[in-house]
């Protein structure tokens, strides 16, 4: 039941926090003079002709000597019609009014109820009916807002007990499982790596608790921090704002409730909320944008993404470049650049490892095969379920799996890259065609890889993010892939694993697998010739490209040293947060953390930087091991005859894939049902532009020569070497 309180009004504004939770020798206001540590001496006292300046012009205090002014100017005509209790600070005024857009406000505080608050230099405030225990910046601008409230224990979004909370009220974010057993605490300047260690290895319970324990040490545990509006932000015509850190340069408007969230925001990455939102418990990156009637409770945005339309993302963590519309997100853990447009779609319990795709009536989650909530979907990075696709748990897909529209009753253990999976209603069989969007949509897969690079708007990038779809943790799926196909095949006689192998040899066999599909009825593997030799194809081209790579930044005398100086090792890597590790550095890095090597989360996320540094020489590495077990011949046994063939095929297979992205493209054009709605050729050019005028495929013409001339080079340099 509701229950209110009388104090004296003398009080107000005054013992913010609890005499019990006060260091001794602090008074309450000890750890705001932390947060804004201006010299006492920038202010000085109201004089008596001031303080009857201002009652005159309708404003009113309980205590005018704890109303203090910046000594480098005040202009009392520039207060109206405002309350203020507690200790007030006022910053620097000036006969000016401040812009934003076509938002043009006089200087000083009018129509406003300000308690116990710092107030930055030449800041607008007008018609803030009730602003308590906040510091305000340089510059800003508030308009008509209702409240602007904190509480002695505000966390700020973050995961943490103040003195005297109750444990049962601390904030989780309860990832990849709605059962809560891939908890995590969240906090600001958490990164999608973080949440993937934290969610994974619930088995090793040391693990787990240090990283509990570094996120408690993270923050501290007093009472009293006020919360803090940035310099230069606008924050207009909102209803609730309460227990906020937001920073610099954030444009704020309309918002229904912002609460226990910290906004992060710079003027070179600023952050934009807007109409009808409402934010709970959450953590907003640099450079996000809000917008309209978004409703998010528990959750981590990562810098540079957006929700959109009326997005719900509920206990869930979207990583950075990312994009939600109007659907609903619950309990997931999205690595950066996920795109999931339409309103229809449903997203839960699921692990999605980046450059992902959700189509209109996409359902992931909602089927669960136990008798809890307590089911889990993974799907690789490039995941990307079609139009009204519905899925069970427990699945996993390898990555680039796209999935044909249709209801899939049964959990899927999709092993093989790049798939496309299909439910054959008709014959009752699972149909995957292996390698499909090499053979079939090199358009998209290579648009794809272009756009997520150009979108990676981080300021930083000491992490690397991979993007490439040829890269260490596709080509080992390649490799497990091969393992399949041969299994599939052997079972047939050795005479049809032969032909599988043999280029020249025709292949017209019936493919099943085995424990892809959790049903008796028929997986149907096709393709598995073209795809087994296009994926022996791909790794020599990763190969050669790695190693033409490295020449370029040093030479093919250290190509050849590094080729005879080592043995190499076709390593495991784990995504983790779209970064590529190997897995020993993994696990040594999750036994510095048990060990307390790395003793904070600035520590481990240098040494995810660390590991970044390393990646193009461990993805060097890795090609090459690749090519020698593709091969059977060791690096050093390899001669300049050998890396000769080895670049032209690289090059020939760069033209193929021109070749390619141009030709799947094209089909656009000539498709007769593409073109029956325009009256002519030139209408359709002028609607969906020409083929030839298409960016993409300009940009792969100059890169192809751009390679063509690269290759020729080390061609050269072989030849002298030989």
């Amino acid at each position: 039941m509701a229950y209110i309180n009388k104090r004296p009004l003398r009080s107000l504004g005054y013992n913010f926090v609890p005499k019990e939770y006060l260091p001794a020798g602090q008074n309450e206001y000890y750890l705001r003079f932390q947060q804004n540590p201006i010299a006492p001496d920038q202010y000085r006292p109201l004089t008596p002709e001031e303080i009857d300046q201002l009652i005159k012009l309708g404003n009113e205090s309980t205590n005018w000597d704890d109303v203090l002014v910046s000594k480098a100017g005040f202009i009392p005509d520039q207060i109206q019609h405002s309350k203020f209790y507690g200790l007030v600070r006022i910053g620097k005024m000036d006969e000016i009014y401040v812009e934003y857009r076509d938002l043009r406000l006089p200087s000083g505080i009018y129509h406003s109820q300000i308690v116990s608050a710092d107030i930055g230099d030449y800041c607008a405030i007008h018609h803030v009916r009730y602003m308590a225990h906040y510091i305000v910046g340089n510059e800003v601008i508030l308009t008509n807002i209702d409240e602007m409230e904190t509480s002695s224990n505000a966390k700020f979004g973050n995961g943490v007990l103040k003195d005297g909370d109750d444990p049962e009220s601390r904030i989780y974010l309860e990832l990849c499982n709605e059962n809560g057993g891939r908890s995590v605490l969240p906090f600001n300047g958490m990164q999608a790596g973080d949440v993937y260690l934290w969610t994974r290895h619930r088995d090793d319970a040391d693990f787990q608790r240090r990283l509990h324990e570094i996120t408690d040490l993270q923050f501290s545990s007093k009472r009293g921090y006020y919360s803090v509006i940035g310099d230069r932000t606008v924050i207009k015509n909102c209803h609730t704002i309460k227990n906020v850190q937001i920073g610099s340069d954030a444009y704020i408007k309309g918002v229904n409730k912002i609460k226990n969230v910290t906004v992060n925001s710079i003027s070179s990455a600023y952050t934009q909320i807007g109409e009808g939102c409402e934010l709970v418990n959450g953590i907003v990156g640099y450079g996000c944008r809000i917008f309209y009637g978004v409703k998010a409770v528990r959750f981590i945005l990562s810098s540079f993404s957006q929700l959109k339309y009326g997005a719900r993302l509920i206990n869930s963590f979207l990583g950075d470049n990312s994009t939600i519309s109007c659907c609903e997100v619950l309990n997931s853990l999205l690595f950066p650049a996920h795109e999931q447009h339409h309103n229809n779609s449903f997203l839960c319990a699921s692990l999605i490892m980046g450059q992902s795709n959700m189509a209109a009536g996409a359902t992931v989650g909602s089927n669960h095969n136990s008798r809890a909530a307590d089911g889990e979907l993974m799907a690789g990075r490039g995941f990307w379920p079609g139009l009204c696709v519905s899925l069970k748990h427990n699945s996993r897909f390898a990555s680039y799996s796209l999935i044909v529209k249709g209801d899939f009753l049964h959990e899927l253990d999709i092993r093989i890259p790049f798939s496309l999976i299909s439910n054959d209603v008709q014959n009752d069989r699972l149909v995957i065609i292996p390698g499909y969007w090499f053979m079939y949509n090199m358009y998209a897969l290579m648009r794809n890889t272009s756009k997520f690079t150009a979108r990676d708007n981080r300021k930083l990038k000491n992490q690397h993010f991979e993007y490439d779809v040829i890269a260490p943790d596709t080509i080992n799926e390649m490799f497990h892939t091969f393992s399949e196909i041969e299994e599939a095949v052997g079972s047939l006689g050795d005479q049809a694993l032969q032909a599988l192998k043999d280029p020249a040899a025709d292949f017209q066999q019936e493919v099943l697998l085995s424990n892809v599909e959790n049903s008796r009825r028929k997986v149907v593997l096709k393709k598995p010739k073209e795809v087994y030799h296009l994926f022996q194809r791909l790794i020599r081209y990763y190969a050669a490209t790695q190693m033409l790579a490295y020449t370029e930044s040093n030479s093919v005398e250290d190509l050849w040293q590094l080729l005879q100086s080592q043995p190499f090792e076709r390593k495991a890597f784990t995504n983790v947060g779209s970064q590529l590790i190997p897995d020993k550095d993994l696990r040594q890095l999750i036994d510095d953390v048990k060990s307390g090597i790395l003793n904070s989360w600035l520590e481990i996320h240098q040494r995810y930087h660390q590991l970044s540094s390393a990646y193009l020489r461990e993805k060097l590495a890795h090609s090459i091991a690749s090519l020698e077990e593709l091969t059977g011949v060791s690096a050093s046994d390899w001669d300049v005859s050998f890396l000769q063939g080895l670049i032209e095929e690289a090059l020939d297979t760069k033209r193929w894939i021109r070749d390619e992205i141009e030709r799947t493209r094209a089909k656009d054009y000539e498709s007769e049902f593409r073109k029956m709605l325009y009256n002519s050729d030139e209408e359709m050019d002028v609607v969906v532009g020409k083929l030839s005028d298409n960016s993409f495929i300009l940009s792969q013409n100059k890169e192809l020569i751009v390679f063509e001339s690269r290759v020729e080079n080390l061609l050269e340099l072989l030849a002298k070497a030989s």
